[in-house]
């Protein structure tokens, strides 16, 4: 697929970027600071730069237009923040970006954001043309893409009560999506007459087991079949006991 570049001065978002672009086949490499972002972008040719702005050593604008008149800008760039103003927005966009991705980034916003931005790639790998809506917004940052899905460094407890609310059927459910040979014996029958609790806790980690089997491992397909946001995901599958080791190959 593609080589990627993700620059962000937070861990969190770097890692979880990082996994989210993994899952769907990308390449991706991580600098932390503008310094980093330099040395990458000077050793190698990407087919992308997701670019934080706001940096302790030098802002990702600074650094959009150091690699624009050093003829480096020969990726499409997408620029993200949580605090940039419009001003920035369009001098972001006159020196080059191709978007903006405003934080906390939705799942389904960053990967229409990572597909537009590489199909609007010049063949050849010549720089992308930025979208001339991007210009015209008329207030706050620019977003190309409408809000979407669950928030990457927001949590949301809409998920869990979709969840909690299939548990009045939990072996008609499970017994219906995939035939019994191909789940451990342990997830085909439930207890009915222990505690709510316990027995929604059961069905809840033969439910994610089973997502997980279904997706190869995948947290990204996971978190959009079933309805959770990915950090709420994380929590949950770690509270259930649940094995995150990603099934790999294919």
């Amino acid at each position: 697929m593609a080589n990627i570049l993700v620059v962000d001065d937070e861990l969190g978002i770097r890692d979880l970027l990082s996994e989210i672009l993994n899952d769907e086949g990308h390449s991706v490499e991580l600098a932390e600071n503008a310094t980093q972002a330099r040395s990458a972008r000077n050793a190698h040719e990407y087919d992308l730069v997701l670019l934080d702005i706001w940096m302790p050593d030098t802002d990702g604008v600074s650094l959009l237009k150091e690699w624009a008149m050093a003829g480096l800008l020969t990726m499409p760039v997408i620029m993200m923040s949580g605090h940039a103003t419009i001003d920035t927005a369009v001098e972001a966009t006159r020196i080059g970006a191709l978007s903006f991705l405003e934080k906390p980034i939705t799942l389904q916003k960053l990967l229409k954001a990572v597909n537009q931005a590489l199909e609007t790639q010049e063949p050849g790998g010549g720089p992308a043309t930025p979208q001339p809506s991007l210009r015209a917004a008329p207030s706050s940052i620019p977003a190309p893409f409408p809000g979407e899905g669950g928030d990457i460094a927001a949590t949301s407890g809409s998920g869990l009560a979709a969840t909690t609310a299939l548990t009045d059927a939990p072996v008609l459910l499970v017994r219906t999506m995939t035939p019994e040979k191909s789940l451990p014996s342990a997830h085909r029958d439930f207890d009915l007459d222990k505690p709510l609790r316990e027995a929604r806790d059961e069905f809840e980690k033969a439910y994610f087991e089973f997502h997980l089997a279904k997706e190869g491992g995948s947290m990204t397909r996971v978190a959009e079949k079933t309805g959770l946001e990915r950090t709420h995901l994380y929590r949950k599958l770690r509270q259930l006991g649940v094995e995150l080791g990603r099934k790999r190959g294919g």
